[in-house]
């Protein structure tokens, strides 16, 4: 297969191991300086065309997906309803909630416990807003994405593999209009 028929960008870093992302619909190569990525392509082609493959799935599911209306106001009271539901579920704490805009992903924790949440989330249905949540508080529990952190995730959201592609759709819907 063509690597130029795939969108994609090489980005040269001081990192010791490449990678691929994804992040935003588009290939794209992180690799140490000096070196190429056509090892790196040959290697992983086959995860490279069915992760195409699923985002252009996606993109096509993602027309159509309703888009929510909510304010600012709204969109913050209600985040707080669902952080403070599902840290007593959890039996977390947290330092503080950031709302603003985020280029790759809807939520993270920072080291200091401190939960940002992609404004973008605004406009997504409350039932992937409280998956979201509930996803980062776990990570209080259990920082990496390992067997166990899946478990609590599983307990909770049994369909915790649909939410994320659902999440994946709505990325595309909403990104593809900004």
């Amino acid at each position: 297969m063509d690597l130029e028929r795939i969108p994609h960008k090489i980005s040269h870093r001081k990192i010791k191991y490449p990678r691929l992302e994804f992040t935003t619909g588009e290939l794209h190569f992180v690799l140490p300086l000096n070196s190429r990525h056509e090892g790196l392509f040959n290697k992983h082609e086959q995860w490279i065309l069915k992760k195409q493959g699923l985002i252009e799935e996606c993109l096509k599911e993602s027309e159509k997906r309703e888009l929510i209306q909510r304010s600012d106001d709204e969109f913050k009271g209600l985040m707080l309803s669902l952080i403070i539901k599902a840290a007593d579920e959890l039996n977390v704490r947290l330092n503080n909630v950031i709302l603003r805009l985020m280029k790759t992903k809807w939520a993270s924790f920072s080291s200091s416990k401190n939960l940002i949440i992609n404004k973008l989330g605004r406009q997504l249905p409350e039932y992937l807003l409280e998956y979201i949540v509930f996803h980062e508080l776990t990570h209080l529990k259990q920082k990496r994405h390992n067997d166990h952190f899946w478990e609590i995730i599983a307990k909770r959201s049994p369909n915790h593999e649909k939410l994320e592609k659902e999440l994946f759709i709505y990325w595309f819907r909403l990104v593809s209009e900004r």
